[in-house]
């Protein structure tokens, strides 16, 4: 079924790579016009690259060879004034918003000792409070239009089973999970459903890192390896990216009129037992 969500407008945060380009470009192929957000530095916190204007240029033009509008700014979600702005330019010049996907994020991992006051306050403030940013952002031009609308939270499989090694993600993504409920409930009245995603592992430059000799999974394993199996998925390997953005269509499209406040798991398993 073509044209899930033709002639609608998504706003995508972390839009320039990985899950939020592959969501981009799904949103695109079913009839969307997208507004695209992502850094253009290098967070100090993090460890591995973060996005650059030259990814974000790339999903620019995948968007619009599928002969779809885009508007892309760069923007850190912690600045809540410049998210605003961009929504506001984006719904301007493409007339309207229905569809936000909160995606993203960072994930700083290590063992407990590891976590610093820095990395525990950068993933909550990316994860957590950008997140909030972004549903703020786009609240005003959606309820002014009262054509209601669908939010989803990119959380994580660590959204729903705390994972080794992985202290501060895991609080920010368990505490996305209650956020999105929470909205849910309260903005069930103005037909705006909100739905939580949890990926998996998925091969991101971010999976690539972590997984990566070196990476949290051989740091942690050598201390405690009696935890290895709690990373496990019942689907062996890597899931492409593209499996979550179809999961993001499904949220996004009027077949799921009538979900909102769920946790919808795409993680292979892994969170099952």
């Amino acid at each position: 079924m073509a044209g899930r969500v033709e002639n609608k407008v998504a706003f995508i945060t972390g839009a320039a790579r990985g899950q939020g380009r592959a969501a981009a470009v799904r949103l695109a192929e079913e009839g969307a016009d997208i507004i695209a957000i992502d850094v253009d530095k290098q967070l100090p916190e993090v460890p591995y690259p973060t996005a650059t204007a030259e990814d974000l240029a790339e999903t620019v033009r995948l968007v619009e060879k599928l002969g779809r509008r885009v508007v892309a700014d760069t923007c850190d979600v912690r600045d809540a004034a410049k998210l605003a702005s961009v929504v506001a330019a984006g719904v301007a010049e493409l007339g309207r918003l229905d569809i936000v996907l909160a995606n993203a994020g960072v994930a700083i991992l290590g063992p407990w000792h590891t976590v610093t006051s820095e990395s525990m306050r950068a993933t909550v403030d990316i994860n957590l409070i950008g997140t909030w940013n972004t549903v703020m952002a786009a609240l005003p031009p959606i309820l002014a239009a009262g054509n209601g609308g669908s939010i989803i939270l990119t959380s994580s499989a660590n959204g729903l089973k705390a994972g080794p090694w992985t202290l501060a993600y895991s609080a920010s993504k368990y505490a996305l999970t209650g956020m999105a409920k929470s909205f849910a409930m309260e903005l069930a009245k103005d037909r705006i459903r909100v739905n939580s995603v949890h990926p998996g592992a998925v091969d991101t430059p971010m999976a690539e890192f972590t997984s990566a000799p070196g990476g949290f999974i051989e740091t942690g394993t050598a201390e405690n390896p009696n935890l290895l199996g709690m990373c496990n998925s019942w689907l062996p390997g890597l899931m492409p990216a593209r499996e979550i953005a179809n999961a993001v269509l499904f949220l996004a499209s009027d077949e799921t009129a009538w979900i909102t406040g769920h946790a919808l798991a795409v993680d292979g398993g892994g969170t099952q037992y």
